[in-house]
């Protein structure tokens, strides 16, 4: 018996009749799906997918298949500083029925149109690896030594020729080398297609440059994202004594010593004043609301990391003395951990600033300078347009350093990062966004999130386009669709 489906989608908006606003752009979705539950007993599931809230459209029916790439689009309007939700409900049709209680339910999913717009173009290109390699084994090329071995990365063209973008240092006289970890970015190793062959040639140094090939291998980003494991540990082949040698195993081996993802998104730098354990400071942790530092940050960050692919972020704080001999710092990580201060989403950064609270001493004087700096050095070093950076101050300070602070503003102008800071306490501060505009009339702190995310964050689309534009950068091809890898075992910054 034959089944068939359609798809259905809907969005979830805060309809306010007295607050229009003119859409920035129009965004246009399709949907695919991949190994859905088979419900049919002798035929494959039909899939329809229906959000709840209102409902916006509805696709084509799919017959028969368990992985459905839908045809039909849907274009919806984007502000890039407001949460916009979306909400899908999967059904298998079994006839042609409207009503969707007549029809069998295969599952949900929920996102953000800002988690959407986030995931596509640019996103591998914004990536980079470091990776370490280890030999073993490896043929002895030297008469009066062993090898001074290196490795050549080859990434594959679409003509199926090969590109070298890696070359190690060589190694000294072993035949079991620990090459130098390097860095590369994933656009230079597989044109951002984690699928795409690498290949990996071995050699032994010569001084005249007649380099002896020791053998060769092949592999791909994704298997090597998964960092040393049984599967990334590859036989070195040479080819000519593979064919010449019937009892010729390999020229020994080469493995991953390890690899992780680095993003270079740098987000929520921030700091101030106060004693945490009185009632009066804007720190003060109450067990029943959050304070002022942690509603700003929780309002602007549930929008801006939806446009980072991995949500980790580095956490830093300012004016601070430091454990365990109270050394004051205007730039130190909040999940106390300098080498890695990176967080796992919004809420990592939020419990890494409420540890923080409990590790440090909040002390002034306040200094901006110090964390511009910190991004604006990273911002420095990508100037393609591969990435932006965003850094946002929450403080309810007087600035200490403001000359240094002007100067490091001047200096980061022609970078790819816009700086947000917001003022807890009203004082006029180059341009900032007054938090107390937000709090109601009685007091109470209730703070109207979303209101502060969409003017905190009108101003960056405009700022990123702008820098684009005034370079002429354009935005590169969106890559083939692909799943993602695990979270990076570690990040530098």
């Amino acid at each position: 018996m034959s089944s068939c489906g359609f798809l259905n989608m809907a969005t979830i908006g805060e309809f306010d009749p007295l607050n229009a606003t003119i859409p920035a752009t129009k965004v246009e979705i399709t949907v695919s799906c991949r190994n859905l539950l088979d419900r049919d007993t002798f035929s494959k599931s039909d899939p329809t997918d229906l959000p709840l809230f209102f409902q916006f459209g509805r696709t084509e029916v799919i017959d028969n298949t368990l992985n459905p790439d839908f045809v039909r689009k849907f274009i919806l309007d984007y502000f890039f500083e407001e949460r916009q939700n979306l909400k899908f409900d999967l059904y298998d049709v079994d006839s042609k029925s409207p009503n969707l209680s007549k029809h069998d339910f295969l599952g949900q999913a929920c996102c953000t149109l800002g988690e959407v717009v986030g995931s596509l173009g640019g996103r591998m290109e914004k990536e980079s690896v470091m990776m370490q390699f280890c030999g073993n084994k490896l043929d002895k090329k030297d008469f009066f030594g062993k090898s001074d071995p290196f490795l050549v990365f080859y990434r594959s063209n679409e003509d199926g020729t090969f590109t070298i973008c890696h070359k190690t240092e060589v190694v000294k006289n072993t035949l079991n080398p620990v090459w130098q970890a390097f860095k590369i970015s994933v656009r230079a190793l597989c044109n951002g297609d984690y699928d795409r062959t690498i290949k990996v040639e071995v050699y032994d140094w010569d001084r005249d440059g007649s380099h002896d090939f020791i053998g060769e291998f092949s592999t791909s980003y994704r298997e090597l994202s998964r960092g040393q494991s049984q599967f990334n540990m590859y036989e070195v082949i040479n080819p000519k004594k593979k064919g010449k040698k019937k009892k010729y195993l390999n020229s020994g081996t080469v493995s991953i010593h390890f690899s992780f993802a680095l993003k270079s998104t740098h987000f929520l730098p921030y700091g101030s004043q106060g004693n945490p354990a009185q009632p009066t400071s804007l720190h003060y942790m109450n067990p029943y609301q959050l304070n002022t530092y942690a509603m700003a940050l929780k309002a602007v960050g549930e929008i801006i990391q939806d446009y980072d692919s991995d949500k980790m972020f580095p956490a830093l704080g300012f004016g601070a003395k430091l454990p365990p001999d109270g050394r004051i710092s205007h730039e130190f990580a909040l999940n106390g951990n300098p080498q890695n201060p990176y967080c796992n989403g919004i809420d990592g950064v939020m419990e890494a600033y409420y540890q923080s609270l409990k590790s440090v001493q909040l002390y002034g004087p306040t200094n901006f300078s110090p964390v511009i700096n910190h991004v604006a050095r990273y911002a420095a070093s990508v100037k393609d347009g591969s990435q932006y950076f965003i850094l946002l101050i929450i403080t309810d300070g007087v600035i200490s350093d403001m000359a240094q602070t002007k100067e490091s503003i001047v200096n980061a102008a022609s970078l790819p990062m816009s700086i947000i800071i917001v003022g807890l306490y009203l004082f006029f501060l180059l341009q900032f966004v007054p938090f107390r505009d937000y709090i109601d009339r009685t007091g109470n702190h209730i703070l109207s999130m979303a209101r502060l995310a969409k003017d905190v964050l009108a101003e960056i689309p405009d700022q990123f386009l702008s820098y684009m534009r005034t370079r002429g950068i354009k935005p590169s091809p969106a890559p083939p669709p692909y799943t993602p890898p695990g979270h990076p075992l570690q990040t530098q910054i």
